[in-house]
């Protein structure tokens, strides 16, 4: 695993969204195809943006 894996492995860690950024891997290597995995791939999206919305309120006051 590279430095680069573990900075984007501790950030999705920091996020709270890395057991749904591991389902949406799961998919894509079990389907082939991450047009398969939308529904997982927009739980993932949500998350994210969730977390986002998060920091940005944080660093708004």
């Amino acid at each position: 695993m590279s430095d680069v894996e573990d900075a984007v492995e501790l950030m999705l860690k920091q996020t709270g969204c890395i057991n749904l950024h591991y389902k949406v891997q799961e998919c894509i290597a079990e389907t082939g195809d991450w047009r398969k995995c939308q529904e997982v791939v927009k739980e993932f999206k949500t998350c994210m943006q969730a977390y986002t919305d998060q920091q940005r309120k944080k660093y708004e006051k």
